[in-house]
């Protein structure tokens, strides 16, 4: 059982990345996917999340800029991240949880069931 994120790199400001979270040994049908990120010396970020049922969540500092995905057949959820802009370097994680936990508007880690390795995204001219 394992939930890989991957898809991380280098890219100049403006520019795009898109990331997969993929599950082996289990089905992501009924389990809603967070993103998080963690940047150097600074605390773990909601990022976004997808509900099973497709409805999604973003943090108001990729609003507009990220989009969350899920292909149920690749049992796999996608974040394209267009824009991208130094602030966004971190490492990103996904987590896989009965739903998406949002408090006072920010997402945060719940009970996940399953946490993915991290990937590095690096924005930088």
């Amino acid at each position: 059982v394992q939930l890989q994120a991957s898809g991380g790199g280098s890219v100049q400001p403006g520019g795009s990345l898109r990331l997969s979270c993929a599950a082996s040994g289990f089905t992501l049908d009924y389990y809603a996917i967070g993103w998080f990120r963690q940047a150097p010396g600074k605390e773990r970020e909601g990022v976004s999340c997808i509900n099973p049922s497709n409805s999604a969540y973003y943090s108001d500092s990729v609003e507009g800029r990220f989009t969350v995905s899920r292909d149920n057949t690749k049992n796999t959820v996608y974040l394209q991240m267009n824009s991208l802009q130094p602030e966004d370097t971190a490492v990103y994680y996904c987590a896989a949880d009965l739903g998406c936990t949002v408090v006072h508007g920010t997402l945060i880690p719940g009970r996940p069931d399953y946490w993915g390795e991290g990937t590095q995204v690096t924005v930088s001219s």
